[in-house]
């Protein structure tokens, strides 16, 4: 018989082969990306090569995105827990004092007082609300730009009650409630 020349498997190249095959393979550009954020005290990418632009630098955060080592805040970017493991470096701690001493932002975006959008939400205050034809009449905004308005800036942005009711004329009036 022919003895076999494999290494005998026990538990720590068991191990090994694991870790070696879960590892996260990175690109040098994502590795001095997510190397310079894990240096900063709250983890947020905020450097970039200067050679890295346009399409390819949103396919490299999209990259890191897809694979959940950054987390998308809004505008920013900051290293998940999974871009600490990537790299082999320890998460930082937060500290109770700075975790105590944040607070959640609260403040609404704002809108300007003599703009087009603020002219909608005064309508949409009255009584007896305002109609798609009225706002347009006011804005010199078609229809569907209206509807977007009142959908995506009014509603999701700012977090208007915003109501829709069909009167008898079949108007549909709208209401911030």
């Amino acid at each position: 018989m022919l003895a076999s020349k494999q290494p005998a498997l026990t538990n720590s190249n068991l191990n090994q082969e694991i870790t070696m095959t879960t590892a996260i393979k990175l690109s040098d550009t994502q590795k001095l990306i997510l190397k310079r954020a894990a240096k900063t005290a709250d983890g947020k990418l905020t450097w970039f090569p200067d050679t890295l632009k346009g399409g390819a630098r949103t396919k490299v955060i999209d990259a890191l995105l897809n694979r959940a080592l950054i987390t998308a805040d809004g505008t920013d970017w900051t290293m998940a827990a999974e871009g600490y493991d990537a790299l082999g470096i320890q998460r930082p701690v937060p500290d109770d004092n700075e975790a105590a001493q944040v607070e959640p932002a609260t403040a609404k975006p704002r809108t300007r007082e003599n703009s087009k959008q603020a002219q909608v939400i005064a309508m949409l205050k009255r009584p007896e609300g305002a109609t798609i034809q009225q706002i347009a009449e006011a804005t010199q905004w078609q229809a569907h730009t209206i509807r977007g308005t009142i959908s995506g800036s009014l509603k999701k942005k700012l977090g208007l009650e915003i109501t829709s009711t069909k009167e008898a004329g079949g108007q549909r009036v709208y209401r911030v409630s």
